[in-house]
């Protein structure tokens, strides 16, 4: 590696390091798509890289002896495959040679390491447009959500890992020499310390964010010294793929082995992310996805795991000062790429003798009716709804709105199809609300995922958040939402969620949502519920994918 290259990244990695110490707002990627920040061309050119992508082979990976070729993505907005293929290899052939590539990778420094992961975030800025329409493409999101949580939060949370990994394997010395005074004469040891990786780790994608959800896993144990296998989602490879491609470009660059990170796509008759988990060599494991698999990962033997699984996240109501705002905020929160967000809210709680507004008490239906209206207001907004809502990623979750007839309770607001201006054939639904009694714990105790609310009437307010606090440690909660003017019941929720490891944004009213998570500010996941055992980006998520291992001998002389 060139020095050049260290010179230019060390300064980004000691701001992010910075970053990460005053939990200040910082972000070394711009999330506004604006022309006089990325170039007046970008988007376009982008898009038309897209394109190019379509009915082809991906062959910008290193594909040697590429046994198949496989791909099964197909767009939520057109409904039709995307035709792209990818170079497929065995379980086998990719442990193997990211064992050959572990070798080197481990003893590169780790200020090296560091220095040319960020120079794959910077290569990855220079394509946000293209791993945008990439995104909308494989989930559905709308466009400025795929540019946003694809491109530059994905390489901000990267970013974030690989500062926090290069900080705890330089928090000690590399070699010192050690003196112990006895007496007459002091005992001198030369003594060093290496930061030694685990292994290989296995990076288990999901579908609606596969590049946000994937590269802090994958970074975290990229800067630790582990080499990398990602198994994305087999219905949206392609963003990911990209960044891939750009990580082996910069390890070629630099004369290191491609294999170091490599893109472990299934065959399209034969699924490999279990052969990959329960080969003996795969020491790591990130995974996000539901609880059913995450809880299999969680079981393996042998194994260091990251998991991020399904929660039930609830929004507590007791007191506000102005409901519309209050409505308004939640809305846009239940409606965001119609709900398949894993912070996405699900459980309203609501006293049965309403909401304190002001000075005054709105009784419970009015508070119901509030929220209906809202999300009725924003759905049919032509200039809005389509590009909140985005397009459904998977025809389960559809069925799954039309399904929540099953719950017991009374419809509020019904689905609809809508239409979106841009994509005709567009899978889509609108949020479903339902009324559920406090009692009907079966109902509200697990999560349904996409745009599908519950409104539970609770005896009071202690009761909401009792019953929120019960979600969340039964059941895993990712986010909670609470609207209260009462600093006592404010201490209180704080205090019960935090024991559930769920955080709580409070009063939330203008244009920040419970959805939204900050990187190198927020913790995304705590790690402290069944909604998952680790969170991005803490110490722990790095600390623990490398060993601290000592060498001592006496001083010659």
């Amino acid at each position: 590696m060139t020095s050049d290259l260290k010179n230019k990244n060390l300064p980004i990695i000691e701001n992010a390091v910075k970053a990460l110490h005053e939990r200040r707002f910082f972000a070394q990627y711009p999330e506004n798509p604006m022309p006089d920040i990325y170039g007046e061309t970008a988007d376009k050119e982008g898009r038309e890289r897209y394109k190019q992508h379509l009915n082809n082979k991906f062959t910008e990976l290193v594909h040697d002896n590429a046994e198949n070729w496989a791909g099964q993505e197909e767009s939520p907005y057109e409904q039709q495959p995307l035709g792209i293929k990818y170079p497929y290899f065995s379980a086998e052939t990719l442990v193997s040679r990211a064992d050959d590539a572990f070798h080197q990778w481990r003893k590169v420094k780790p200020v090296d390491r560091a220095a040319i992961l960020v120079e794959s975030l910077e290569r990855m800025k220079e394509r946000f447009f293209e791993i945008a329409y990439a995104t909308m493409h494989t989930t559905g999101q709308a466009y400025m959500m795929s540019f946003q949580a694809s491109g530059p939060h994905a390489a901000d949370r990267a970013l974030e890992a690989i500062a926090a990994g290069y900080e705890e394997q330089t928090r000690f010395p590399e070699n010192m020499e050690w003196e112990k005074p006895m007496g007459k004469y002091n005992l001198k040891l030369n003594k060093s310390w290496r930061a030694v990786p685990k292994g290989i780790g296995l990076v288990i994608g999901c579908s609606t964010f596969p590049t946000w959800n994937t590269v802090p896993g994958m970074y975290a144990s990229l800067v630790t010294g582990n080499p990398v296998i990602v198994k994305p989602h087999p219905k949206a490879v392609l963003p990911i793929a990209i960044v891939v491609a750009e990580v082996q470009k910069v390890l070629v660059e630099n004369g290191l082995n491609p294999y170091i990170c490599q893109l472990g796509v299934d065959a399209d008759d034969h699924l490999i992310t279990k052969e990959l988990a329960e080969n003996p060599k795969v020491k790591l494991i990130d995974y996000t996805g539901g609880t059913e698999f995450g809880n299999y990962v969680e079981s393996l033997p042998g194994k260091v795991t990251f998991t991020e699984k399904t929660g039930v996240n609830s929004i507590i109501l007791d007191s506000v000062q102005d409901i519309d705002k209050v409505a308004q905020n939640l809305a846009f929160s239940l409606s965001l790429y119609s709900g398949q967000m894993c912070t996405a809210p699900q459980n309203f709680f609501v006293p049965a003798a309403g909401v304190k507004v002001g000075d005054e008490m709105m009784p419970y239906d009015e508070v119901v009716k509030k929220l209906a209206d809202a999300v009725t207001g924003l759905v049919n907004n032509p200039k809005a709804g389509p590009h909140i809502l985005g397009a459904i990623q998977n025809p389960a979750t559809s069925e799954r709105v039309k399904e929540a007839a099953s719950v017991k309770g009374k419809e509020v607001l019904s689905t609809c199809d809508f239409s979106n201006p841009m994509f005709e054939n567009a899978r889509t639904c609108t949020p479903v609300i339902y009324e559920v009694d406090a009692t009907e714990k079966e109902s509200f105790s697990r999560e349904l995922f996409g745009p599908i609310a519950l409104v539970i009437k609770t005896k009071d307010t202690d009761q909401s958040i009792e019953l929120a606090k019960e979600m969340a440690m039964n059941y895993g909660a990712i986010s909670c939402g609470a609207y209260t003017t009462n600093e006592d019941t404010k201490e209180k929720i704080m205090d019960e969620m935090s024991l559930a490891g769920t955080p709580v944004s409070f009063n939330l009213t203008g244009g920040i949502y419970v959805n939204q998570n900050a990187a190198f500010s927020d913790f995304h996941v705590t790690g402290g519920n069944p909604a998952g055992n680790a969170s991005f980006t803490n110490p722990e998520f790095v600390i623990k994918r490398f060993t601290w291992v000592g060498f001592r001998e006496p001083v010659a002389g």
